[in-house]
């Protein structure tokens, strides 16, 4: 123990006397400035780094240490947006800004030019529809710099003037957009759209607000949204668009390049990736910056993007994509109706009818091909088979974080690795299909599918929007997607005069003999005794075989094995006719097309429940609507459950 020395003072100075000296020695600051002295003491012990944060922050603010310089963003030019004539809104950009939003409308460019989804439209070309709903990101008209005309400010307002006048734009509206107006602005024209594809999505309570954003922030305050507002638009945070990763944007740029150039031949480019990665997303981007002329390989049976799903399509692509999927089906110049929107089940028809599809192919235009996001176990392998079967010059990987299923697509790697139905071979070592006369079975047992460039060009991609790669995190079902793409087909069969819907069971269909077609239920085995009870209600496809159909009575007529063939169209078969031996079949597809039928092919795709469960108009039970049926019967069953909705309270 250490005993406490008393403590000594310098026997010269006096206790007193030395506080005074002391006290002389200070100089005393201003009292603004004592008042606004940090604690001599610092910040207090387990403040953390917000409490010397804030301790430096008060030597600042009491002005003994200069704040660093902070660059301010420039303050970017506010849009403006006017009413015009009924239904429609004049919008001006400055250079560099953009409108995000909900909703759809018709755009035409009327001064400048703006790029919306990769496409960039100007005040030469057609009006173009813009479908914006929530099930996807919203779309952003965008104001891009373009080559002006070397006149004065004042000349350049004088034309834009003019347009506008041209366009019945009232007064009041001309002089707010020309206080507005700037060198190098862009202006639009947007109308109030409907299409009857839209109008029939749209009568079915499940899907009346597709258009209307989720979740609405503020209302319609200002002026400018009031304007927007009139064309059935919304406006959206910019962060609720396209968000393209730089690497994203290296591919496309490299990939355009490629197309313009063709050095080695039209470029082919398999887009693949697990699911909700935005292959997709990539493909429409990409196509709409290749225009005018692309073509497109559809070998996602599961989302589809020209065509109903089931399908494996080939379409020359001449128009913009500036929508989701059930706003742009167009018909193919090639397709097969698989009827599943899986291949799981049956892999060797799916790559015998891929390769069906891909024969029509000329290698004349660049060709982009879509593949589904089933990339693990047999998905890969599969995968494996599709390159080898294609040989495409680039393969684009998208790929999402901590996604380790799925090895880059190496050329070494896809030509020795053993595929699901091909064998590794030798790097690079397999023969062409160009002729498309191979048998598919024979490349089976040699693994040798050559493609005809020497290798491909292997470019990964990593998206960087909110829960990429997630199954499941998308901002809509797929089985809700396919549902509106079946009711964007039945859109079709509406009139475009009309702004009424009319319900399906109010069309007359078309009556055709049961001689006239053949028979054959894809996904399932059918009792022949029951198959006709399966076709009723049903959505089919309407295919031709090569071959004519041989009937010795009026009789229907069954396949023993499904066709790889033809589709021509789809339709529901509205009803059976057992005493005059006809079938009963709704169908858009033209007359002159209709004659070519000759086979009805059913598979796994259902028509949508609201289609039977919305039948306006009907007095009593429902058709084809029950609580009570035989769960004995071959193919009964009850109608399936949306387990992935969730319970109003959980929205």
């Amino acid at each position: 123990m250490v005993a406490a020395m008393p403590s000594r003072r310098p026997a010269s100075v006096p206790l007193r006397k030395r506080q005074m000296s002391q006290r002389r020695g200070r100089r005393r600051p201003p009292a603004s400035v004592a008042r606004c002295l940090p604690p001599a003491s610092g910040p207090s012990s387990g403040g953390g780094p917000d409490g010397w944060r804030d301790f430096a922050a008060s030597f600042v603010a009491a002005g003994l240490v200069e704040a660093p310089e902070v660059e301010q963003p420039a303050e970017e030019e506010p849009l403006t947006a006017v009413e015009a004539k009924g239904g429609s809104a004049v919008l001006l950009l400055p250079q560099g800004r953009a409108l995000t939003f909900n909703g759809k409308c018709c755009l035409t460019c009327l001064y400048g030019s703006v790029r919306v989804f990769g496409f960039n439209i100007v005040p030469d070309q057609p009006p173009y529809n813009l479908f914006s709903p929530h099930t996807h990101c919203a779309l952003s008209i965008e104001a891009v710099a373009y080559k002006e005309s070397e006149k004065s400010k004042k000349e350049l307002k004088g034309e834009a003037r003019s347009i506008l006048r041209a366009h019945l734009v009232p007064r009041a509206a001309r002089i707010k957009l020309m206080k507005s107006f700037v060198p190098q602005c862009s202006m639009v024209l947007l109308e109030h759209l409907e299409t009857p594809a839209t109008r029939l999505i749209l009568s079915h309570i499940e899907f009346s607000r597709v258009f209307t954003a989720k979740k609405k922030k503020v209302p319609c305050s200002t002026p400018e949204d009031a304007a927007l507002a009139s064309t059935s638009i919304m406006r959206q945070d910019p962060g609720n668009g396209l968000l393209l990763s730089e690497s994203s944007l290296s591919a496309i740029g490299e990939l355009v390049q490629a197309c313009q150039e063709e050095d080695e031949g039209c470029p082919v480019i398999l887009v693949c990736g697990p699911k909700s990665v935005g292959k997709s997303t990539f493909n429409r981007y990409l196509i709409n910056l290749c225009l005018p002329c692309i073509e497109f390989l559809e070998g996602d049976l599961g989302q589809t993007e020209f065509t109903p799903p089931g399908c494996i399509s080939l379409i020359n692509v001449t128009e913009p994509f500036l929508g989701p999927p059930f706003t742009h089906l167009r018909t193919p110049h090639k397709m097969v109706y698989f009827g599943e929107t899986s291949c799981e089940q049956d892999t060797e028809r799916y790559l015998d009818t891929l390769k069906y599809v891909f024969s029509a192919y000329e290698r004349d235009v660049p060709l982009v091909i879509n593949t589904m996001g089933w990339v693990k176990g047999a998905g890969l392998l599969l995968l494996i088979d599709i390159i080898r079967l294609l040989s495409p010059s680039h393969i684009v990987q998208i790929s999402a974080d901590n996604f380790n299923d799925m090895p880059q697509l190496t050329p070494e790697y896809t030509c020795s690795s053993t595929g699901l139905h091909t064998k590794g071979k030798g790097p690079l070592k397999c023969k062409s299909l160009e002729n498309g006369t191979e048998d598919l079975e024979l490349c089976r047992v040699q693994g040798d599918f050559r493609p005809p460039h020497s290798g491909h060009r292997l470019l990964c991609v990593q998206p960087e929007f909110p829960g990429a790669g997630i199954a499941g995190h998308g901002q809509t079902h797929r089985s809700v997607l396919r549902d509106m793409a079946v009711l964007a087909y039945l859109g079709q069969l509406q009139p475009s005069d009309m702004d009424l819907v009319l319900p399906l069971h109010s069309l007359v269909p078309y009556q055709v003999p049961f001689s006239a077609v053949s028979i054959k239920v894809i996904h399932t085995d059918v009792a022949p005794a029951h198959i006709l009870y399966s076709v009723n209600a049903s959505w089919v496809g309407l295919c031709r075989l090569p071959e004519e159909v041989h009937c010795k009575a009026d009789r229907p007529v069954f396949l023993t094995q499904t066709p790889i063939c033809d589709c021509l169209g789809f339709g529901i078969v509205r009803g059976v006719d057992m005493d005059k031996k006809l079938y009963h079949i709704l169908t858009p597809v033209a007359p002159e097309n209709l004659r070519l039928v000759n086979c009805l092919l059913i598979g796994n795709i259902p028509v949508p429940n609201c289609v039977f469960l919305n039948q306006p108009g009907i007095e009593g039970e429902i058709p084809y609507v029950t609580a009570e049926y035989n769960y004995g019967i071959s193919g009964a069953g009850k109608l399936k459950i949306k387990k992935h909705l969730k319970r109003r309270e959980h929205m």
